[in-house]
């Protein structure tokens, strides 16, 4: 940890583009500190399972620690700052000339939990505001892109500014700040964010293929963000952005849970969607899995399996190679219920 209580940065942490940040052995990350409490606390599952209280306990006082020191350092007035350098003065703040803000660790002050809930939500307010432009259907990740500034980062000021990670669309961080949206529970964000990330949209009409220029039915890397080649994908067949989208669309969207031998739902579904079904194969079991959204008081769930109430709510998974029918009926209060979305266009 440095001198904010945050874990030190060194050569770089998710961004190996800021590999100056810490390079003496100083210089510390907001983000690897919200990083840092999601191991943290997951971590602690793993050792209470395997009986070591004692060592539960220690990560827990540890991600609590960090956690304290991101609210009291991390913060900058409206969205969460991105690190501090050797020398002691912030990146991603209001004050610096270039990269006032970066999405990453307003997207994992959510989805870590370790951000104040007030916090978040006005952090990702900021991302919604400066790095979402819906005129080119692209998010950035950093917004100034690094350039004419005394600020040295590392090798990102080497990239021409609006493009891979120097303040263009960085596809993975882009699919986290949808996720997190989804985890704030606003379905309307989330789902505009995938219909811009989403290849397919970008193949809509002959202008929008010409503005491109690479593969619709992959996804890429990147996505340049300033003149003249705004809306130009990078390199394409990135399989870390396809494996979060992959998530993104099951996981934080449709709210498909695996937990060991049980499937749960928590999703965040637009208002107009009815119904969609799920066929999943369990080793050589097929579960044939209905989930039905109605507007409706009180809010809840039930969950049938072959025609039987589950108390827990979850679908077990046994491996007795028949096929199983579930439904899921999931009961949103008027209140919670959001305006109609264009599902159709987000999954193309």
């Amino acid at each position: 940890m440095g001198e904010h209580g945050l874990p030190l940065m060194g050569s770089g942490d998710w961004n190996d583009g800021m590999n100056l940040v810490g390079e003496r052995g100083k210089g510390e990350s907001v983000w690897l500190g919200f990083f840092l409490y999601e191991v943290l606390t997951r971590f602690a599952e793993v050792a209470r399972g395997h009986g070591d209280s004692p060592f539960a306990e220690h990560c827990q006082w540890e991600a609590a620690r960090v956690r304290q020191h991101i609210e009291q350092n991390g913060w900058d007035g409206a969205w969460y700052r991105r690190a501090y350098f050797d020398d002691g003065s912030p990146l991603g703040s209001a004050d610096n000339p270039e990269c006032r803000i970066d999405s990453i660790a307003q997207s994992w002050s959510v989805l870590s939990g370790a951000g104040d809930a007030g916090r978040s939500r006005m952090s990702m307010a900021a991302v919604d505001q400066r790095l979402v432009h819906r005129d080119h259907a692209l998010i950035q990740l950093l917004d100034p892109p690094f350039d004419k500034s005394n600020l040295n980062p590392g090798y990102i000021k080497g990239y021409v500014p609006g493009v891979r990670e120097n303040g263009g669309q960085y596809t993975h961080a882009a699919i986290w700040a949808a996720m997190a949206f989804a985890a704030l529970g606003d379905s309307g964000r989330a789902w505009e964010l995938l219909a811009m990330i989403n290849p397919v949209n970008h193949a809509a009409s002959p202008a929008a293929v010409a503005d491109y220029c690479v593969e619709p039915y992959v996804v890429a890397a990147d996505v340049y963000a300033l003149a003249p080649h705004i809306g130009r994908g990078g390199w394409t067949w990135y399989t870390g952005s396809a494996g979060w989208m992959y998530r993104l669309i099951v996981e934080s969207l449709l709210g498909l849970r695996l937990e060991v031998d049980k499937l749960r739902f928590a999703p965040c579904l637009p208002a107009d969607w009815q119904e969609f079904k799920v066929h999943y194969r369990y080793r050589e079991t097929v579960y044939h899995i209905a989930v039905l959204q109605t507007v409706a008081a009180p809010a809840g769930m039930t969950v049938t399996v072959d025609g039987m109430e589950r108390a827990d709510h979850a679908i077990p998974l046994v491996d007795g190679r028949q096929e199983h029918q579930a439904e899921v009926r999931i009961h949103v209060a008027p209140s919670q219920s959001t305006a109609t979305w264009e599902h159709q266009t987000a999954l193309g």
